[in-house]
């Protein structure tokens, strides 16, 4: 069977890293092209564009949203005195102290627990854990691709049963031309017949009424588009990779030859609704794959 993916996936993988709860969510939907949505906490937003790398290595096409969530840091000397925020508290102090004309000593233990004293160092100032959370990422991508590509294996079968069904009524149509033959070469030779019942009647207009007459009623060119598209729809599904655009092309010129099929055998009795029947089966049936078209890679 083909490999083929669904652009809807969804995967979580959470680990501890240095004393850290993480987890990563990585869900998407199909898109046009691929659009990824970052959401990482403050200190993890230097490994932006290093997530967008390894993103596009994974994913082709689709809305990708990737969530990072990091818990409190474990006391794995990951915090820092900010510096600036420190210096304006001592100035502070020495000023109230000359105001107030004493010279108490700074209480630094105070000062520390100052809301945004003490902040946690960036990832990026880190290389064993941005490692880590590369490696998180690579994984949560890893479980997302089999969640697509089991996603991918569905609409896979579910394309060759609605294929099997367009090729029967094709076939269905095709043995049914004979019958269609004959009644348009009935229904033409009555049209000639009136015409030339008419003695003033023009050879040129009589000519051009029989040629179009013949090609309104004609559905071998129709026909054998039809099966060749059909032809075209099984090698492009079982090539696999990124069909989904491919697929939706040969479908609709397939919906373009059904409609034109329909148009030229309205009204002919009964073999042309047996035709009518057929040609909206195959409408419907491919109706529902472009649907599932879209959703692939």
């Amino acid at each position: 069977m083909a490999n083929i993916r669904s652009m809807t996936g969804f995967a979580r993988v959470a680990r501890e890293i240095a004393g850290r709860d993480c987890a990563l969510t990585v869900k998407s939907v199909n898109h046009k092209a691929l659009d990824v949505q970052l959401h990482l906490p403050p200190m993890a937003e230097a490994l932006e564009n290093e997530f967008r790398q390894i993103i596009r290595k994974w994913i082709n096409r689709g809305y990708v949203q990737a969530n990072l969530q990091l818990g409190k840091g474990g006391g794995n000397g990951n915090l820092q005195l900010n510096e600036k925020l420190f210096q304006a508290w001592l100035a502070a102090h020495e000023r109230a102290s000359f105001l107030l004309s004493q010279t108490p000593e700074p209480q630094v233990e105070a000062a520390l627990r100052l809301p945004g004293m003490l902040v946690e160092s960036e990832i990026a100032d880190d290389p064993g854990l941005a490692a880590d959370l590369l490696a998180l990422l690579e994984a949560a991508l890893e479980e997302h691709r089999v969640f697509r590509e089991r996603e991918g294996a569905a609409i896979y079968e579910d394309f060759r049963q609605r294929i099997e069904t367009v090729a029967k009524c094709a076939d269905e149509v095709s043995s049914l031309r004979e019958e269609a033959t004959a009644y348009f070469s009935n229904r033409l030779r009555k049209r000639l017949e009136e015409l030339l019942s008419n003695t003033h009647v023009d050879p040129q207009r009589l000519a051009q009424e029989a040629a179009m007459l013949a090609d309104k009623t004609d559905i071998s060119e129709e026909l054998t588009r039809l099966v060749t598209h059909i032809d075209e729809l099984k090698q492009a599904l079982d090539a696999g990779g990124e069909v989904g655009k491919r697929l939706d092309f040969l479908l609709q010129e397939m919906n373009r030859e059904a409609n034109t099929l329909l148009a030229k055998t309205a009204n002919t009795g009964e073999f042309g609704l047996r035709i009518t029947t057929a040609g909206l089966t195959v409408k419907a049936e491919i109706e529902k794959m472009r649907e599932q078209a879209l959703n692939l890679e």
